[in-house]
């Protein structure tokens, strides 16, 4: 069978290369502090609990505002955002060719920041939103004037998120929100979290979660401290609800069935997500092999001794294999719709995800002493993605997903989303 990209989608990614070098390299090398061994220095404010510093988001905004400018941050969106309609397959390829390319403003690897924009809360709320909620937030979070955090995962509650102890009650008109929230995504610098609560039904039960949009500055809304984490900055908050009292118009979707809206998150995620690992694989590869031609010991270079070859081939062997399922699970989710091919999408993000931190270790161990320091990007690879094999689903969780789909027995438990 003879497959090729599509001619608009390479297109897409030759004039995305030359915006890049033309806009974004010459920006990222004003702030060289951000991108070489002092990154994860330079980035963290250490005395404000490891969050972000605020010079760091503002050239994350600038960046995006060169990309939005340029045509190309929208691509993958819906036209009625202002998109191109980007399908999964081009989303993919777009993904995975941002992270060959190494860490970079373009794609940092600590932040889900990129000069593509990858913003599944959009789609939630152009999906479930209300009109009043499409006014008020879209628009303003795809330009990068707002930030919204997504709560799901509990202190007792991850992958089970079916199991949510946060609950929500009716008081008149209005919602009272009860719980905590853990790995709170973006809440130190966003207006309203997405926050996920029972208001009904049966614990391990999808139906009966509402999703509801609360404002970070409501009463009883707190963040009591900030999870500092492998690979820093971090953004991934605790959050205390304390009677958090919302208005019935703070529901996303129908309520008890909020699932819907995180599972649409999380099935945007996964496949870019495994695009992104194979991506991040293959500039460890690429740099090894060149390293490998390069480097000279006891005598010759270093690619010339097998125990050297043969580590890289079954590298490149992995990647070119879960590269071609990839892009098929992709083209499927665009012919079948996402949620028809999950398995397959389960099956790439777990072995993509292994793939990278495999390759950023032998990438380390081929480089030697060098390898081992943050003068290369392989330790700050392997702790990004290190993260992938526990978010948006742990590796155990697409096991499971895998094995529904094999033993169809999916239909007879609860719903499972995949979070931390």
């Amino acid at each position: 069978m003879d497959w090729t990209i599509p001619d608009d989608v390479q297109q897409f990614v030759t004039d995305l290369d030359a915006f890049i070098d033309r806009e974004i390299v010459p920006l990222e090398a004003k702030h060289p502090q951000f991108f070489d061994h002092r990154r994860e220095y330079a980035r963290t404010d250490w005395e404000r609990d490891g969050f972000p510093k605020q010079e760091w988001r503002e050239l994350l905004l600038e960046a995006r505002r060169r990309s939005d400018a340029a045509g190309f941050f929208r691509f993958p969106l819906p036209r009625a955002l202002g998109g191109n309609d980007g399908s999964n397959l081009a989303m993919a390829v777009v993904r995975e060719h941002l992270l060959t390319r190494g860490s970079g403003l373009h794609f940092p690897h600590s932040d889900e920041a990129s000069v593509v924009a990858n913003l599944p809360l959009a789609l939630v709320l152009h999906e479930y939103g209300t009109a009043e909620q499409r006014e008020q937030y879209l628009e303003p979070l795809i330009r990068g004037d707002i930030e919204i955090a997504f709560g799901l995962t509990e202190p007792g509650h991850g992958s089970d998120a079916t199991y949510l102890e946060t609950t929500a009650r009716r008081d008149g008109e209005d919602w009272v929100i009860t719980g905590a929230k853990r790995f709170n995504s973006l809440v130190d610098c966003s207006e309203v979290d997405l926050v996920f609560a029972r208001t009904s039904g049966q614990a391990g039960k999808a139906d009966g979660i509402t999703a509801f949009l609360v404002p970070t500055d409501a009463p009883g809304f707190s963040v009591p401290f900030n999870h500092w984490t492998f690979n820093m900055p971090s953004d991934h908050s605790e959050v205390h609800l304390d009677d958090v009292r919302v208005p019935a118009g703070a529901v996303v979707g129908e309520v008890g069935r909020g699932l819907d809206c995180a599972q649409l998150f999380v099935h945007e995620n996964r496949i870019r997500q495994a695009a992104s690992s194979l991506g991040a694989a293959q500039y460890c590869i690429d740099e090894s092999v060149r390293y490998a031609q390069e480097r000279v010991v006891f005598g010759k270079p270093l690619h010339e001794h097998q125990g050297i070859q043969w580590q890289l081939v079954e590298l490149q062997t992995d990647a070119e294999l879960i590269r071609n399922t990839i892009y098929k699970t992709a083209a499927m989710m665009d012919e079948l719709g996402k949620t028809a091919v999950t398995d397959k999408v389960a099956m790439v993000n777990l072995r993509s995800n292994q793939l990278a931190c495999r390759a950023a270790d032998r990438a380390i161990q081929i480089h030697g002493g060098v390898g081992y320091t943050r003068h290369k990007q392989f330790e700050h690879i392997y702790r990004h993605h290190r993260r992938y094999r526990i978010t948006e689903g742990t590796d155990e969780l697409q096991l499971r997903r895998i094995a529904s789909r094999m033993f169809d027995f999916g239909s007879r438990r609860g719903a499972t989303v995949g979070t931390a």
